[in-house]
């Protein structure tokens, strides 16, 4: 099932494994079973510390449990863990099996600390971005603290029971049976819900760390371009971040990033976090900002005040939160969030399998996403605003190809509707005409632009009527000592590589005001 190349790789790994493990699988005579089985048997022949048995690994068939030989260490997979969990399997595999994860000893000590019995549920698709990052935070609790087990479902496979669980958008985490928590999450942000003693501790540490010389809020192309930049001028650089790659883990197939023909985003956001790792910079990953709290005074300290309660002091910030995905703003919109209401057509799609799903929006995002969902559901009705779709042409060539796609222009959604637990449909008004319509279906994707992280900043600093941070050329705004680059400002073009530029720009930008405004003798800055 795997390729030469993957195996030849898994093999290498595999030779860190201390312990010994067992794969042990569910399986039955469905096809499904037969690909875990195949897929299980090409692994364990890989090392002779691996070992395949079939037995009761838990209700769901297929399934199989990573197992550590004569030992209660175990995690759990209710799927065929390829496409972008793979590498999940893998460090499942090897943390079972004695090599330790790459975590802090605070965050060891917390897990370790952990003294109730919870039983984590991650119900995942395979094509998710998103979903192993939580899958491994998850793992790797499992593996620490016995009183923990944790399950990885692949939604797409167990779809019946996704819809009893009501589930319209993944990762979608279950705590002892009962909805913990969608979306991303890490181990802090795990640990500070079921620990409020963890996060005390952490928001302390946190806050007693001396000022820095440059604030980064996000971690994005631009904040990491700006890290890097600031740290290899000699200054005290922290990013905090509530997830590190911002946009970039939402992002699929990236084509136009110059000198690389193709790339995907996790991978990229990857291969940034590796590069800031090389250097001198603080990383405060799971915090989102609450307050920016600007100094009175030129060369003084700002106050950064993040939701966790947690904060820092830096005598210079620099803002790249962001954007996000722009709501639709009718009725029934916020009731189904995540319940059929959803914005990832590559992670959430497969929940939709067989079924009928709308998108909303005829840009680049929502033609694409029209032609994905055509391979997964059984009819795709693509409703733009405008009176035509404003997609480049060969993406509309390629959709008028599907004949399982219904586009339909001129038209304003007016309200998505349901039955109380997930969507059976949305209404939508012709423009000329005025006439309402509606349509039935199981899901719908949002795809109607971003909108950037700002409203925390209203009245801090000027906005400009989008939302966006007012910068000049050198991405300084209307705060002395606050600059700030990327797609949350008033830059008319949002691309990555753009934002990266915008990021380095921020961070020189940063530095010529540090080294003009030296307050005291505290300051590492180097004058020039």
């Amino acid at each position: 099932m795997l390729e030469r190349h993957l195996l030849d790789s898994l093999e290498a790994h595999l030779e860190k494994l201390v312990f010994e493990v067992v794969f042990v699988a569910s399986l039955d005579d469905s096809e499904d079973s037969f690909r875990l089985r195949s897929f299980l048997t090409e692994v364990s022949a890989l090392s002779g510390k691996l070992h395949f048995e079939t037995g009761s690994s838990e209700g769901r068939v297929p399934s199989f449990r990573v197992e550590r030989l004569d030992s209660t260490v175990a995690v759990a997979f209710a799927a065929i863990p390829l496409g972008h969990e793979f590498t999940s399997f893998v460090l499942a595999v090897l943390q079972v099996g004695g090599h330790p994860p790459v975590i802090s000893s605070a965050t060891r000590e917390a897990i370790s600390n952990i003294d109730t019995h919870c039983h984590f549920e991650t119900f995942v698709s395979l094509s998710c971005q998103k979903c192993p990052d939580v899958v491994q935070a998850l793992n790797i609790m499992a593996v620490l603290n016995p009183k923990i087990t944790h399950t990885t479902v692949d939604g797409g496979l167990f779809t019946d029971e996704a819809v009893d669980r009501e589930i319209g958008s993944v990762p979608a985490i279950h705590l002892n049976g009962e909805l913990f928590e969608y979306g991303s999450m890490s181990i802090e942000n795990i640990l500070g819900r079921l620990d409020s003693a963890s996060l005390e501790e952490s928001n302390n540490r946190i806050s007693e760390l001396k000022p820095y010389d440059v604030a980064i809020i996000g971690g994005g192309p631009a904040g990491a371009a700006a890290g890097l930049y600031t740290s290899r001028k000699g200054l005290r650089t922290v990013i905090a971040t509530d997830r590190l790659g911002g946009q970039l883990l939402d992002t699929l197939g990236i084509e136009n990033f110059v000198s690389v023909p193709y790339t995907e985003g996790p991978r990229l956001a990857a291969d940034l976090e590796s590069h800031l790792r090389t250097s001198e910079i603080e990383l405060l990953t799971s915090q989102t900002v609450s307050t920016l709290e600007p100094s009175a005074d030129v060369g003084g300290l700002h106050d950064v005040v993040f939701e966790s309660g947690a904060q820092i002091k830096a005598r210079s910030v620099i803002l790249s939160t962001g954007a996000r995905w722009r709501l639709l703003d009718v009725p029934g919109e916020q009731e189904y969030l995540n319940k059929g209401v959803a914005f990832c057509p590559h992670c959430d799609g497969p929940l939709f399998k067989g079924k009928k799903v709308a998108v909303i929006g005829g840009g680049n995002s929502g033609v694409e996403a029209a032609i994905d969902l055509a391979g997964l559901a059984s009819h795709v009705t693509l409703i733009e605003y405008a009176p035509e779709l404003l997609a480049d042409a060969v993406l509309q060539d390629a959709l008028q190809r599907l004949e399982n796609v219904a586009v339909v222009v001129n038209a304003s959604t007016t309200s998505i509707v349901g039955n109380g637990s997930s969507v059976t449909g949305l209404s939508y008004e012709a423009r000329d005409s005025g006439k309402s319509m509606s349509v039935e279906l199981d899901g719908i994707f949002v795809q109607i632009g971003l909108i950037p992280n700002t409203e925390w900043l209203e009245n801090t600093v000027e906005l400009s009527e989008r939302g966006e941070i007012v910068v000049d050329v050198r991405g300084s705004t209307s705060l002395p000592g606050v600059f700030a680059a990327g797609d949350c400002t008033t830059e008319p073009f949002k691309q990555i590589i753009i934002a990266m530029g915008a990021g380095s720009t921020a961070a020189l930008g940063a530095f010529d005001y540090l080294i003009r405004n030296r307050v005291n003798e505290d300051s590492i800055v180097v004058s020039v």
